[in-house]
């Protein structure tokens, strides 16, 4: 309890931000749901919470002392698995086609705002991440690795978006799981909607990327 009060201390500008812009979302879904007497876009709660999930990951792994490089590597692992649950509240925005006429913009600015929350924690996580694993790799080396991770990303949004599979399921159920997987890799040309969903998100994610380094950069500057 120490330890986490310690990490809040530390992070307390960063937690308030993000907790009060997730509590407007949850607003906003609390209200359409005052509106409509309807629970529909429920699950946006917990796709939310999903998405938080590899910034803790990284917010614990970040803030423990002398870590090493097994216990660095358990964390990657469970981070990369979690971490596509981040930017897939982006393809929520499917799910308007069901919105009436008289609540669309409401639902549209809902959506929107739990996107970019899931956003913000995509590239918060990430770039914790990068920074955890700096002092093993060359600069080089980490830009292949920043590329690798956002295309891996990519893909497995396809792969809950699409198959519907979970982050989970790595576990409980593998064998399905790696068998889809293995098929996409090899009859690339009967998959051609996984790899050009993949290459375009993957390019959107880059792009974010980019525009969020750069920022960094003038800040520095």
């Amino acid at each position: 309890m120490i330890y986490l009060k310690k990490i809040f201390q530390k992070e307390s500008k960063i937690f308030y931000l993000l907790n009060s812009s997730v509590c407007f979302c949850i607003f906003l879904l609390a209200l359409r749901m005052q509106i409509t007497q309807k629970l529909f876009y429920g699950f946006l709660i917990w796709n939310l919470f999903l998405a938080v999930v590899p910034y803790l990951i990284t917010v614990y792994l970040s803030n423990t002392s002398k870590l090493k490089k097994l216990e660095l590597f358990f964390g990657f692992s469970i981070w990369l698995a979690f971490l596509p649950n981040a930017p897939y509240i982006v393809t929520d925005f499917v799910h308007l086609k069901l919105s009436t006429y008289n609540i669309i913009y409401l639902d549209i600015l809902m959506v929107l705002l739990f996107a970019i929350n899931g956003l913000v924690f995509f590239y918060l996580s990430f770039i914790n991440m990068l920074k955890l694993i700096e002092p093993y790799f060359s600069k080089k080396i980490i830009s292949l690795i920043a590329f690798l991770i956002l295309f891996l990303t990519s893909f497995g949004v396809y792969l809950g978006r699409f198959l519907r599979y979970n982050s989970w399921e790595i576990l409980s159920n593998p064998n399905v799981l790696f068998n889809d997987i293995w098929l996409m890799f090899t009859l690339p040309l009967e998959h051609k909607e996984a790899w050009s969903f993949t290459l375009y998100f993957g390019l959107f994610l880059i792009f974010g990327y980019s525009i969020i380094k750069h920022v960094i950069a003038l800040k520095k500057s």
